[in-house]
């Protein structure tokens, strides 16, 4: 068994919610392992260290205690997973440019970016797990771990917003 860290973004499409109520319900409901950040209206954020067997478990049986305490919460993004250079390098004790310098001498072996722009975003598990392969950085496997999960939750729930009626050949034409 293992701690593992992460974030849980939500959006509740009842702004006018009894927030201390709320934070009480999600504590009957197993989420008291979790801060609970309420900035933006419509929106909160669980910030978990979760104990568990794997990060997979840790984050699916927070998303079930959040359901049970607030069924009408939808996922807006598990964290970590979208970040851009200085990120990672935060993550990671790196200086930014530090992280900048291995991308670009890496060019075309680096991960792909997730988007590339202003700011360029990479899943976090793909940078970290080209890092461990392609250098000496002692990366925790918990991180990648957590990492990996959130990634698949996340691309999971955009999956939600695909037509119902997708190309047969539309795997390959992307991959």
């Amino acid at each position: 068994m293992n701690d593992y860290d992460f974030t849980l973004k939500f959006t509740l499409h009842n702004a006018d919610i009894d927030f201390d109520q709320l934070v009480e319900r999600l504590a009957e409901a197993g989420c008291d392992d979790a801060l609970v950040g309420i900035g933006k209206n419509g929106r909160i954020a669980l910030n978990f260290t979760r104990n568990s067997s794997s990060a997979y478990e840790a984050i699916s049986s927070a998303l079930t205690d959040v359901k049970k305490a607030i069924p009408y919460a939808k996922l807006v993004e598990a964290t970590p997973d979208f970040v851009g250079l200085t990120e990672v390098a935060d993550i990671l004790g790196f200086t930014r440019q530090n992280m900048r310098k291995i991308m670009i001498n890496h060019g075309s072996e680096f991960p792909a970016p997730l988007h590339e722009g202003n700011p360029t975003v990479w899943h976090l598990a793909k940078v970290l797990l080209w890092l461990r392969k392609n250098g000496t950085y002692q990366i925790e496997d918990r991180l990648i771990d957590v990492a990996k999960a959130n990634m698949q939750f996340n691309v999971m729930k955009e999956m939600n917003d695909l037509e119902p009626v997708v190309h047969p050949n539309m795997r390959e034409l992307v991959l």
